[in-house]
């Protein structure tokens, strides 16, 4: 580490929100500011595996987000430094391409600064991993697909949000029913779903096996439907219900029927399947509830995410909406169960920010895309392991400059000593206050003689008292017009 780094970790200010600037990204006085999280610049020679990861490759992916990017209109207020400093980016790397391997190496370490992520008091965050589901499903019901796929229901509404259009903010806004005009109360909990609440509102996309396989769809956000006629039908997120989500692996914890090293998605799965009457009363703990909308995309394509790019598999991640810019470049380091659950592999790769989720809270948290398919399945569902997060800063955004060109606070100046006066020598000069026993004392106050008691005179009853006239009330004149 650097003296510089190591003088600026001396006065980060940690739990604030991302600070807001509308001057220009030169005049930027202060570093930037994460809730509950620390961070600290480091060096490119510093990161364990930096140098062997295909640069190429993450430069594709990163130029995919740059393209969303273009697209995008006015960011929000606490993402305006980092999405314009990405922008600068962008636009340079539209100018360099192509790039070969050590080009892309080059272009990252001339435009970002690595700085490691964490929250307040811990060295590393937390990885997940999801992919995309295949499952066999029906457009209409049968005795062997009864549970619903649901799209996104007319009186669902977020708070504020007055042309949702394709986008549905997935947190940070009350979501619910309209009651009234102007009312919103809490939308129907997964239960109140599954048990009929949205009969006869025709959202039925298609039908699979069961409320496990719905869920599970959920969780991932997006899924591949196998159709009876051996078709693929399409579907991702589109909004939720506003009920916050509670992961079942938990709630199995929490009751004691698996123990947290045993939590898998696979577990999850077997165990439920195998205890459906429990199972239904457990996966109804989640109160969130996912909706979904129907895609273009064809067989071959990847599932598209949050950004609106297609996901690439281990180079997408999703992160917290709330704390992170779409488009923004993380280098993990991690040891993940990517080959089998006993066997710990080498994770240093460059990714992306394309995605969010609801279960994606906190600065250093990241769920990592691995594709489709079973295989896929397999490896995201093994992943829930601690990990290095080092976050790509634009240079705009340095915060070792920017804590360069914060001033010195002023030196505080020494106080001034005066020396004791020698009472043998000491003199009151002229002018000055003489000490408390040369002042004199005022003279003593003159007795003053007691006058001897009045006397009271007779008290006067209610019919002796004098009539007193009511003072006149004056009216006002009347303002004479003009």
């Amino acid at each position: 580490m650097t003296p510089h780094c190591r003088m600026f970790r001396a006065f980060i200010v940690f739990g604030s929100l991302l600070s807001v600037t509308t001057v220009a990204l030169a005049e930027t006085a202060e570093p930037l500011k994460f809730p509950n999280a620390q961070y600290e610049p480091v060096e490119w020679a510093n990161l364990d595996g930096w140098a062997s990861d295909d640069h190429a490759a993450a430069f594709a992916t990163f130029l995919d987000s740059c393209r969303a990017l273009e697209g995008k209109r006015r960011p929000s207020q606490e993402m305006m430094e980092i999405t314009a400093g990405l922008r600068e980016v962008c636009a340079r790397a539209q100018g360099v391409v192509p790039l070969d391997e050590n080009g892309a190496r080059k272009f990252f370490e001339d435009n970002f600064r690595p700085i490691q992520l964490s929250k307040l008091g811990e060295t590393d965050g937390f990885l997940t991993g999801y992919y995309e589901p295949i499952i066999d499903g029906s457009r209409v019901p049968t005795g062997e697909f009864t549970a619903p796929l649901y799209r996104r229901p007319p009186n669902l509404v977020a708070s504020g949000w007055r042309k949702l259009g394709d986008s549905f903010p997935s947190k940070g806004t009350k979501v619910g029913r309209r009651v009234g005009r102007r009312k919103i109360v809490p939308y129907y909990t997964r239960a109140e779903i599954e048990n009929g609440a949205l009969d006869g509102w025709h959202l039925e996309i298609c039908y699979l096996h069961s409320p496990i396989d719905v869920l599970f769809a959920q969780i991932q956000g997006s899924a591949r439907i196998r159709l009876e006629d051996g078709s693929i039908l399409r579907v991702n997120y589109d909004s939720y219900n506003g009920w916050p989500y509670t992961p079942v692996g938990r709630v199995l914890i929490d009751r004691g029927l698996m123990t947290k090293d045993e939590v898998s998605m696979q577990r999850i799965r077997d165990w439920m399947e195998a205890n459906p009457d429990q199972a239904k009363e457990i996966e109804q703990e989640n109160k969130s509830y996912v909706f979904f909308t129907i895609t273009n995309l064809s067989n071959e394509d990847e599932a598209v995410g949050g950004e609106g790019v297609p996901l690439v598999p281990g180079r997408s991640i999703a992160i917290d909406r709330a704390l992170h810019v779409y488009g923004t470049p993380f280098f993990i380091q991690a040891d993940l169960p990517i080959a089998n659950e006993k066997t710990a592999t080498k994770f240093r790769r460059l990714v992306v920010a394309q995605d969010t989720g609801s279960a994606i809270v906190g600065t250093a948290r990241a769920d990592i895309y691995f594709g489709a398919g079973d295989e896929a399945a397999r490896i995201a569902g093994r992943i829930k392991n601690p990990g290095r997060f080092v976050m790509l800063l634009p240079r705009t955004l340095d915060p070792v400059e920017a804590g360069r060109s914060m001033p010195l606070p002023l030196v505080r100046p020494k106080a001034t000593e005066v020396a004791e006066p020698d009472s043998s020598t000491a003199s009151v000069p002229n002018g000055a206050a003489p000490a408390a026993e040369d002042v004199p004392l005022p003279e003593e106050r003159p007795a003053v003689a007691t006058a001897p008691p009045m006397a009271l005179a007779p008290a006067i009853g209610p019919t002796d008292a004098p009539s007193v006239e009511p003072p006149a009330v004056l009216k006002p004149k009347k303002r004479r017009k003009q």
